[in-house]
């Protein structure tokens, strides 16, 4: 049996093959994960059964003692979050397997302890791309002053992207019918994000910003103006002789728009990314003493957590210990 056909959260045989489910029926249960987490999920059982294969190991069903010998293994070269995502993967496919809690390796005990002790060896600590700060934003307006269409869009794509704290895959999604200009700006809704799984959806509002130059509502508005939109995709590809395609911008495009911009301002475009923008809004927020909630409200995150990561990182000057010395 190949990795392929072992890998069963693509297309469950438990389901495909039960006899008392309606097709529909079957249709959903195969997308009770996002095609993303799949995806992810699928490369990591392929690694997993590629280190079997080579020590000639099982890997469906796998003995706990395979896990905790890969796992430690991957730890030699691999974060501890990254191993502990391999884990999850292989947990995840057990289960879609048919084996429960109790016969599922991923959690036996020694599997936990052995992902105990590489968290606490290598520590979790994830080196993120750096923040696309207010000031930032302020520095990229003054390379941003074209009125040509991908200039035009480039700079819809930033300013948004940091005012509403998007993630690059919510930004190239935005459609024409999610938008709707008020006296007080821009409300954007978004059907669909990485942690809202059922899809309820969710609206973030952005005003005017006083600066006409950072103003992410006055960017959108000359961008629809300029390509004539009239539906769709807010975000497209231009062909060679600017005109606009039918298709959305991809994600991808959000990090090499970035990189263009930091680059013609001066900065170093390997320390950033299209995460660059969300991560810049929480931190510039929290360096201009917003709150948590209302920094979460705008960003959709649904856990403090990484919220209170972002303020530790913007208030570490701020609260400095060192600043009250000096000034004595």
């Amino acid at each position: 049996m190949t990795d392929t056909e072992d890998f069963l959260l693509k297309k469950n045989r438990n389901i495909e093959e039960n006899s008392e489910l309606s097709e529909k029926s079957k249709r959903r249960l195969q997308k009770s994960k996002s095609a993303n987490t799949v995806k992810a999920y699928s490369a990591d059982w392929r690694d997993f059964t590629d280190w079997c294969e080579y020590h000639q190991q099982t890997a469906l069903p796998a003995e706990p003692e395979t896990i905790v010998n890969y796992v430690n293994d991957l730890a030699d070269n691999a974060r501890a979050n990254t191993v502990a995502r391999r884990v999850t993967a292989i947990s995840e496919n057990h289960i879609a397997a048919g084996y429960d809690r109790e016969q599922n390796p991923a959690h036996a005990g020694i599997v936990r302890a052995a992902i105990a002790a590489i968290r606490r060896e290598k520590g979790t600590f994830q080196h993120g791309k750096s923040p696309i700060l207010l000031e930032t934003i302020s520095l990229l307006s003054s390379c941003l002053e074209g009125d040509d269409l991908a200039t035009l869009r480039d700079r819809a794509l930033l300013f948004l992207g940091f005012a509403g704290a998007f993630r690059r895959s919510e930004l190239v999604n935005v459609q024409l019918e999610n938008l709707t200009f008020t006296p007080q700006g821009l409300v954007v809704f978004i059907p669909r994000a990485k942690g809202d799984q059922l899809g309820r959806g969710s609206t973030i509002a952005i005003p005017y910003a006083p600066d006409p130059k950072i103003c992410a509502v006055r960017a959108v508005e000359s961008w629809i103006e300029a390509a004539q939109l009239r539906g769709g995709p807010l975000f497209r590809p231009l062909k060679r002789n600017q005109e606009l395609r039918d298709c959305q911008l991809s994600d991808k495009s959000v990090a090499l728009i970035v990189k263009k911009y930091v680059k013609k301002a001066g900065l170093n475009e390997a320390n950033f990314a299209g995460h660059s923008l969300r991560r810049g809004f929480a931190t510039s927020a929290a360096q201009h003493d917003v709150d948590a909630l209302s920094i979460m409200r705008q960003t959709r995150h649904k856990s403090e957590k990484m919220v209170h990561r972002y303020i530790e990182q913007g208030n570490m000057f701020k609260e400095n210990p060192l600043n009250r010395m000096f000034k004595k």
